[in-house]
């Protein structure tokens, strides 16, 4: 009897791990289309980003501010932060304008005025802007 229970808790314990498994394979994001995207000979990919203390520290504590804010999206703090030279590029989707907004101005504030070029894209729509 304690067999024939252990089993069936073992089989409950194989089923939910595979309900699980299977939850996580099917909402796993599918980034390839951004990725060949990124890969324009005219934009800037995070593999070109100086590796200078200046510019690594500016994306570390760009990368820092969009990271402690909470109400921005899973999109919004993976957004690619690309630094050459002072000058900074955002790149990758975010959930709307306002987050979009919000990414910007957090980079503005830690690079500066005129130093940041917004790459970003609001997911499902293919509209770019700068600043």
């Amino acid at each position: 009897m304690a067999l024939t229970r252990l089993c069936g808790i073992v089989a409950v314990c194989l089923v939910c791990c595979a309900g699980a498994a299977a939850q996580q394979s099917e909402a796993a994001p599918d980034n390839t289309k951004a990725n060949q995207a990124d890969r324009s000979g005219s934009q800037p990919t995070a593999d070109q980003a100086k590796n200078d203390s200046v510019d690594r520290d500016l994306m570390k504590r760009i990368r820092r501010s969009i990271m402690e804010d909470h109400s921005l999206s899973t999109y919004a703090h993976n957004v690619k932060i690309i630094a050459q030279d002072g000058k900074v590029t955002l790149r990758g989707p975010v959930r709307s304008s306002e987050e979009k907004d919000t990414v910007v101005r957090k980079a503005v504030e830690v690079a500066g005025a005129g130093n940041v070029t917004d790459d970003l894209t609001i997911k499902g729509n293919e509209a770019k802007g700068t600043s």
